[in-house]
């Protein structure tokens, strides 16, 4: 019985030890990148864009980066509910079971059967045989059609299916990276819009008071119906804005709601902008090559390609024969009570070749196909790397030059501020007419909304450039 046993299994392991470990994929080789060595220079970006960072932004956490603790609480509650991450991350595990399912078709699939048939014949025409019944009893262990991967087409398909595993882990990253900016971003957003409707509603509240005590001069006859008229007018525009905000205050809250997942409670929402919500005030990029490549969206684009690099050894396959491999080993016997009797070993060995003659053209149309893939693949993946350099570049310059732009908007604030208490005060001594009050107070609260939103351009800036920099995955 062991002679016969090792009659069966000395083939298979034969052809076991001849099927490699290689395939017919072409070595892959990783595109150059279609990029400047450096970001760019001149007046819009500040000092030196090259200079080398101390802690690669991407090392740094969002938990690190963002110390506003009410944030800290929304981004948390973000990633918990969020379902774009959610659906994120059962891709990752989809992916991960289709791998194991091609891995799997690497090794021989043993089966354990079990059988049992009883079968009455009739006997002879008019009784001239006496009717028999048979039995038949099996029992045994069978691989069924296992495939030998000499020529490497199985493990092809495992390696694409690896790299497409490894591609939704890096898509999961990019999409925790793009929801903790669209959060801190939607923050900021109704930070500003709340900030802004508090100024209309302190404005509207010093138009009544003006609207009152210019009312009363004219009750006396010392003011005008025009300045009167101008009072109410400037009221009124404070009224428009009010409404204006309030609207848009609901709308972020709503966003931030949606990005969220779930609402967010009142306590955490902002009431104005805050100079501290980060910890950092300057982000040193380093150079494109540290930063660019280890991007997850980058990353994600590359492993796309590898595998599209792998279907190319799968489609070369399919011109070489394909062997499988169908065997069996058991006992068998017509009594129940002799199955496993001496004598009773049966099996089976039956090696099938197929021999790719005439296709019309099919397997030649897929490998043209595949090496097709290829090249949209690198096509793809040198466009992820030109346009996270612009999403860089772009940050950078206006990093360059927001500092400024938020001096010279505080520095006009603060002018137009002193210009409409002096026109104030011209008025009050009846030196200049209520228009230029007027005009003052309007340039005032067109100053200060304009801070406003200089100050959360500057802060969205810091969110952004954090963001394509590779921040926030970790």
């Amino acid at each position: 019985m062991k002679r016969k046993f090792l009659a069966f299994c000395l083939p298979l392991g034969a052809f076991l030890c001849v099927a490699g470990c290689t395939t017919m994929a072409p070595k892959y080789s990783q595109p150059a990148a279609p990029v400047p060595a450096a970001w760019p220079e001149g007046p819009a970006y500040k000092g030196d864009t090259t200079q080398k960072a101390q802690k690669p932004v991407a090392d740094i956490p969002w938990q690190e980066f963002f110390v506003d603790p009410q944030m800290r609480k929304v981004i948390a509650l973000a990633l918990e509910n969020n379902r774009d991450l959610r659906v994120a991350t059962l891709n990752i595990e989809r992916s991960r079971a289709q791998y194991q399912i091609r891995r799997s078709d690497l090794f021989p699939k043993v089966d354990a059967t079990a059988a049992g048939n009883r079968q009455r014949l009739s006997g002879g025409a008019f009784g001239s045989n006496p009717a028999i019944t048979i039995e038949q009893y099996s029992a045994g262990l069978g691989v069924s059609s296992y495939e030998l991967d000499l020529f490497g087409r199985v493990r092809s398909l495992k390696d694409q299916a690896l790299e497409q595993y490894l591609a939704t882990e890096q898509a999961r990253a990019s999409v925790q990276i793009s929801l903790v900016s669209q959060v801190a971003i939607s923050y900021l957003t109704l930070a500003a819009d709340s900030e802004r409707l508090t100024l209309a509603k302190d404005t509207l509240a010093n138009q009544q008071d003006s609207y009152k005590l210019t009312r009363s001069r004219y009750e006396a006859g010392v003011s005008s119906a025009l300045d009167l008229n101008q009072a109410q007018t400037s009221v009124d525009a404070a009224r428009v804005d009010i409404g204006r905000y309030t609207t848009l205050v609901a709308q972020d809250e709503n966003a931030l709601h949606l990005v969220v997942g779930s609402n967010v409670e009142a306590g955490l929402l902002p009431a104005n902008l805050t100079e501290t919500l980060t910890s950092l005030k300057d982000l040193a990029p380093g150079l494109p090559s540290d930063v660019l490549l280890h991007r997850p969206d980058i990353l994600q684009a590359e492993n796309l390609l590898k595998g599209f690099n792998a279907n190319i050894g799968a489609a070369r396959a399919a011109f070489f024969p394909r062997i499988t491999l169908t065997g069996s080993i058991g006992t068998g016997s017509g009594e129940l009570s002799g199955l496993f009797a001496p004598g009773s070993l049966i099996w089976s060995f039956a090696p099938r070749i197929t021999l790719p003659i005439f296709a019309g053209g099919s397997n030649l149309a897929n490998l043209k196909v595949s090496e097709v893939d290829r090249d949209i693949a690198v096509a793809q993946y040198e466009k992820a790397i030109q346009t996270a350099f612009r999403e860089v570049a772009d940050a950078l310059a206006q990093q360059g030059t927001i500092d400024e732009q938020v001096a010279a908007q505080q520095s006009l604030t603060d002018a137009t501020s002193q210009s409409y208490n002096l026109s104030l005060a011209r008025y009050d001594k009846g030196v200049d007419s209520y228009l230029n009050v007027l005009d003052s107070q309007r340039s005032l609260y067109g100053s200060q909304q304009n801070l406003i939103s200089a100050r959360l351009s500057r802060l969205a800036n810091l969110v952004t450039l954090y963001k394509v920099l590779g921040g926030g995955s970790k």
